[in-house]
């Protein structure tokens, strides 16, 4: 039968195949299986120690780059990287076709790693990040006069490590290899330092974009007569470069701008495939563990979650076009950034009501936690609670800036606000999804043998009523789908049906702030209050940390909601 392949596939009995790992510094262990746990303890600690290395390196070549440019360049780093990125292509592909095709390789897979949207996200944060590196190329290569070839070499090594990179991470994200267990360790802890070297360096980059962005807006207020001379020229003041075809250069900067945040978020999802299936090395898998019924997502049984998520959705995207030309524009309107914050102060409570029911509902539930150990929940609880830090602590230097300085004006008491409550929404919406993850599985209502019946020949009318079109059956149609949906949701219990619609409103809502400051709304850039009391470099510092965690957060937020949906 099926459920004995499946089980037998993911948690062989025949003890043969199984690969116990050895390590030089235990060979005079007694048995089989502690000689293997020390192996194991001890290969994960010296590919740590390879990882903390590369990545101390990187960090001293990065920082160097930015406090003393004339010593180490821009160029010294991007060879860097792409010494690190041939390595792991290398590796990546000795993997693919040497490692994972020996035999016993891949005895079990774990059903929880590689979920379909972080799979998904890979390939869409991937694509743009292909795109980017095109830009960046395009750009450089009209500029080649006056440009160094490194700025070709590096996107064009960096497009063959994403897409070997994505290829490897979305067939085999679930692997539990057998075999070359610290080669493979090694492997992925050097990828996982090159991602997050290339995250730092991005975050870096985009800090000096920024400013630079920002810098210039302050110029063109003050001189607002000149700034038309000024634009043309701004992105040549720093070098010599001229731009044969202003147009084209035009097209390339904006696609660049426009696509720089999504290379930060590839980076950061990579790293946590990479560091489950490092995780997953050596793992035996028993049967218990296994899966067997793996839970669809449906949207049948909500009415009100995607009523008013769609509502937060429309009207955020609203918000969001009027700030982005406000923003454009020579001098920005102050009425935007307070309609922009009063958006925030009017979605950000009713998520953290909604977060708040959820926990007392799971409360009220009679499910047993699942105790079972799961790496990749495990990791998703430390994302989820480490990137929920980049905000909380941005809010909590707003916080002290305007107490300190002058929260009486209307826009610093509206920043107030959002500061307070952003902190309030994301512990809350943490401990909702941590403690729906770590609920077991809810078992799928049995329908009756009579409605079983009943949806046939509703199916039937269906499949009819395609064959011969006109209104009335249209009509009649529609009815019987409204009947059938109206069924579902009445059949279900009010704690499972309240779980499904504040989870789906959450979705809705963490995807809409996700949206807005991934494609360039952002106000705290512009805050004054806080570049005046930090000062202007150590707020962008702050800033530059703490927002991309925050984008990082939302996205990853909605893939734990969508589990806590599914398993409602």
């Amino acid at each position: 039968c099926h459920h004995c392949k499946s089980q037998s596939a993911s948690a062989p009995t025949d003890t043969s195949k199984i690969h116990y790992e050895k390590f030089w510094l235990y060979r005079h262990c007694s048995s089989v299986q502690q000689r293997d746990r020390q192996a194991q303890k001890a290969g994960q600690l010296f590919s740590g120690l390879l990882a903390m290395n590369v990545v101390f390196l990187g960090s001293a070549f990065i920082s160097s780059k930015i406090f003393n440019n004339v010593a180490i360049t821009l160029a010294d780093v991007w060879i860097l990287l792409s010494i690190l990125k041939v390595l792991c292509l290398f590796w990546i592909i000795y993997y693919l076709l040497g490692t994972s095709r020996q035999p016993h390789a891949v005895l079990y897979r774990d059903s929880h790693a590689g979920a379909i949207w972080i799979r998904g996200s890979v390939l869409l944060f991937g694509s743009c990040s292909i795109l980017l590196n095109v830009f960046q190329i395009g750009y450089s290569t009209i500029l080649v006069h006056c440009k160094s070839r490194v700025e070709i070499v590096f996107p064009s090594i960096g497009i063959l490590f994403i897409c070997t990179q994505s290829y490897f991470l979305w067939h085999h994200s679930k692997d539990c290899i057998q075999v070359q267990h610290n080669f493979t360790r090694c492997g992925l802890m050097l990828t996982i330092a090159t991602n997050l070297l290339l995250w730092l360096l991005a975050v870096t980059n985009d800090t000096l974009h920024v400013e630079i962005e920002s810098q210039l807006r302050e110029v063109e207020r003050r001189f607002a007569g000149k700034a038309p001379s000024l634009l043309p020229h701004r992105c040549n003041e720093t070098t010599s470069c001229t731009c044969p075809n202003i147009t084209i250069c035009e097209v390339f900067q904006k696609g660049y701008i426009l696509l720089y945040p999504f290379n930060t978020e590839y980076c950061l999802v990579c790293c946590s495939m990479l560091y489950v299936m490092w995780k997953n090395v050596g793992r035996r898998i028993s049967h218990h563990h296994v899966q067997h019924t793996k839970p669809k997502f449906k949207l049948q049984g909500v009415v009100f979650g995607p009523l008013l998520g769609t509502s937060a959705v429309i009207i955020g995207a609203c918000v969001f076009m009027m700030y982005q030309i406000q923003a454009a524009s020579l001098a920005p309107s102050r009425q935007v950034s307070v309609i922009y914050y009063s958006y925030y102060i009017v979605l950000l409570p009713l998520m953290s009501v909604g977060a708040v029911i959820g926990t007392i509902i799971h409360a009220l539930e009679k499910k047993e936690l699942d105790t079972l150990k799961n790496p990749t929940r495990s990791l998703d609880v430390v994302l989820l609670m480490g990137a929920a830090l980049g905000q909380i602590g941005m809010s909590y230097f707003s916080i002290v800036a305007l107490v300190a300085t002058d929260p009486r004006d209307l826009l610093n008491c509206l920043i107030l606000s959002y500061s307070v409550l952003l902190i309030f929404q994301n512990i809350t919406q943490n401990v909702f999804v941590i403690d729906g993850l770590h609920r077991r599985r809810a078992v799928a209502a049995q329908t009756p043998p009579g409605k079983e019946e009943d949806t046939k020949e509703e199916q039937n009318c269906e499949a009819y009523s395609q064959r011969r079109v006109s209104v009335l059956e249209l009509g009649q149609e529609i009815r019987k789908a409204s009947l059938s949906y109206i069924h579902t949701y009445s059949h279900l219990s009010w704690k499972r049906r309240a779980l499904r619609e504040i989870s789906f409103f959450l979705v809705l809502c963490n995807i809409i702030l996700w949206v807005m400051p991934t494609f360039g709304a952002h106000p705290l850039f512009e805050n004054e209050m806080e570049r005046s009391f930090y000062g202007y470099s150590t707020w962008f510092v702050i800033v530059n940390f703490g927002l991309p965690l925050g984008v990082f957060y939302r996205m990853h937020s909605v893939g734990g909601l969508l589990e806590v949906y599914v398993t409602a």
